[in-house]
C-alpha cells in the first residue's frame, strides 16, 4: 500500500515533529519520517488537528530537517507476541538485545491494551509468595494486585526488584508463573547488573526482560511500560501464565512525559508535571487484574524513587491513589545496615486479607501479623521514649516491647539478598520473637492460635 508523504514540516521541537495540513490523521498512527539521505525514522502520532499533526519520533529528532518527507501508515503500534519472548532480553522498543534471533510472532496486539469491563474483572484472593518476609508476612501481595515499592534515590529498590524477580511463585497447584521486568531510564551499569543477575540465577527462564537504557530517547520511554504489559497480557490471558509485572523506575517514566509535554508546550500541573499524568499512570496500572473466565492474571509492582524521599510528590502521591497499597523502603534502615529495608510501619497493603488464611498461607496469619505490627509499633514509640528518660526508667514490660522492635527488624526484615523464605518458615519466626514477650501481652491473638503455634506449647 502506498501512502501520500507530506513536505510540509513546520517546526522540531525536542523528540517532536509538527507536520502541516494534512488528510484526517488518527491519534497513536505510526508514522515515518524519511531524511534526504534515504534514511527513515519511525514515530507516532500525539496530537492532531485540522491545522496540524503532532509526531513523536521514537529515535529522536537528531538529523532530521525540515526538508524531510512524513507518511502515515494508517495503523497503530502492535507488539509481536510469542511464547518464545520468555527468556529473552529485549530494548524499550522490543528489538532484541541478547544477541538471539528476531522473534516470529503468533499474534500482533495493540500495545495500549484492550479496556477491562469493570464486570468482567475478578476480585484478587490468592497469595503469590515473594519470599521476602515483610511482604510476605506483613503486607500480603495476592494475585492481581497491584502493589508499589516507593524508594528514595541511592536505596537499593533495583536489588529487592530482582529478588522478588528471581523468589516470586504461586503456592499450592501446579500453575505456569512468569515475570515481565520493564526498566526504564537505566544506566548502562545498571543494565548490565540487571542482564547479569538473571542470567545467573536462572530467573530468565521465566522472564521476559525489557531494558530501556538512559541514553535512549526518552519518548521510547513512554512505550516501554505498554510493550512489557501487552506481553503479559498475551502470556496471562491468552497462555494462562500467573505474570507478575515488575516496572522501574516510574519516575523516570514521569520525567519523560514531563519532556514531551514541556515540548508540546502544554500548560503544566503540580511541579512541571503534565496535568493528565494521573490518567496516563492509571492506564498503565489498571492493565493489572484478573477476569472472570480466565485462567490466567497480572499482578504488578511498579517502583518508583521519590525525589527528596518526599512521599507528597505527585508521581508518589497519585501513584498512591491509584494502587491497592504501597511498600515504603526506609533510609533509617539502609543505614542500620538492613536489608531488604521495607519499613512495615508506613506500608500497607490493602488486600492482604484477601489473599490469607486458611487454605491460602495459614490460619494464624493475620493474628500473628496484627500483633507483630501492634508490639513494633510500641517498641517504636520507647525508642523516642529511652532518648530522654533511659532505658532503666522503663518497666520490665516496656523492656520486652523495645526489645521486640529490635528483634523484629534484624530477625524478620534483615534477611539475605538470596534468602528465599516460605511463608510458613516467617510465620514460624514471627512466633519465636513474639514469645520474647508475656503471653498477657499477646492481645491481639486468639488464644487457639497461641496454644497451636507459640514455641512454649509446641516444644511441649
Amino acid at each position: 500500500m502506498t501512502t501520500k508523504e507530506y513536505r510540509t514540516i513546520s517546526q522540531i521541537a525536542g523528540p517532536l515533529v509538527f507536520v502541516q495540513k494534512t488528510e484526517p490523521i488518527g491519534y497513536n498512527e505510526l508514522a515515518i519520517v524519511r531524511m534526504p539521505d534515504g534514511t527513515e525514522k519511525k514515530g507516532q502520532v500525539l496530537d492532531t488537528s485540522d491545522d496540524f499533526v503532532v509526531v513523536q519520533v521514537f529515535e529522536g529528532t537528531a538529523g532530521i530537517e525540515k526538508a524531510a518527507g512524513v507518511r502515515f501508515l494508517g495503523e497503530t503500534m502492535k507488539m509481536p507476541v510469542s511464547k518464545d519472548m520468555l527468556g529473552r532480553i529485549l530494548s524499550g522498543s522490543g528489538e532484541p538485545l541478547d544477541g538471539g534471533p528476531a522473534i516470529i510472532p503468533d499474534d500482533r496486539l495493540e500495545i495500549n491494551g484492550a479496556a477491562i469491563n469493570p464486570w468482567a474483572r475478578d476480585s484478587p484472593s490468592e497469595f503469590i509468595q515473594t519470599g521476602i518476609s515483610t511482604i510476605d508476612g506483613m503486607n500480603t501481595l495476592v494475585r492481581g494486585q497491584k502493589l508499589p515499592i516507593f524508594s528514595g534515590s541511592g536505596l537499593p529498590h533495583n536489588e529487592i526488584a530482582l529478588q522478588i524477580a528471581r523468589q516470586a511463585k504461586v503456592l499450592g497447584a501446579q500453575e505456569e508463573f512468569a515475570v515481565v521486568f520493564a526498566a526504564m531510564g537505566i544506566t548502562n551499569e545498571e543494565a548490565q547488573y540487571f542482564m547479569k543477575d538473571f542470567e545467573r540465577t536462572g530467573a530468565l527462564k521465566k522472564a521476559v526482560v525489557f531494558l530501556n537504557l538512559a541514553d535512549d530517547p526518552a519518548i521510547e520511554r513512554i512505550i516501554t511500560p505498554r510493550l512489557a504489559l501487552t506481553t503479559a497480557e498475551y502470556l496471562a490471558y491468552e497462555l494462562g501464565y500467573q505474570v507478575l509485572v515488575i516496572l522501574t523506575d516510574i519516575t523516570n517514566y514521569c520525567e519523560a512525559l514531563r519532556q514531551i509535554g514541556a515540548a508540546r508546550e502544554e500548560v503544566p500541573g503540580r511541579r512541571g508535571y503534565p496535568g493528565y499524568m494521573y490518567t496516563d499512570l492509571a492506564s498503565l496500572y489498571e492493565r493489572a487484574g484478573r477476569i472472570k473466565g480466565k485462567k490466567g492474571s497480572i499482578t504488578q509492582i511498579p517502583i518508583l524513587s521519590m525525589p527528596g524521599d518526599d512521599i507528597t510528590h505527585p508521581i508518589a502521591d497519585l501513584t498512591g491513589y491509584i494502587t491497592e497499597g504501597q511498600l515504603v523502603a526506609k533510609r533509617e534502615l539502609v543505614r542500620a545496615g538492613i536489608y531488604p529495608p521495607i519499613d512495615v510501619s508506613t506500608s500497607l497493603s490493602r488486600l492482604m486479607n484477601e489473599g490469607i488464611g486458611k487454605g491460602k498461607t495459614r490460619d494464624d496469619h493475620k493474628a500473628v501479623s496484627d500483633q507483630c505490627y501492634a508490639a513494633y509499633a510500641e517498641g517504636k514509640d520507647l525508642r523516642g521514649l529511652v532518648a530522654i528518660v533511659g532505658k532503666d526508667a522503663l518497666s520490665e514490660r516496656d523492656r520486652q516491647f523495645l526489645d521486640f522492635a529490635d528483634l523484629f527488624e534484624k530477625r524478620i526484615v534483615r534477611q539475605g539478598r538470596d534468602e528465599d523464605r516460605g511463608i510458613e518458615q516467617t510465620l514460624d519466626l514471627m512466633w519465636e520473637i513474639l514469645a520474647n514477650l508475656d503471653e498477657s501481652s499477646l492481645t491481639r491473638i486468639d488464644r487457639k492460635y497461641i496454644e497451636k503455634y507459640h514455641p512454649k506449647y509446641k516444644k511441649a
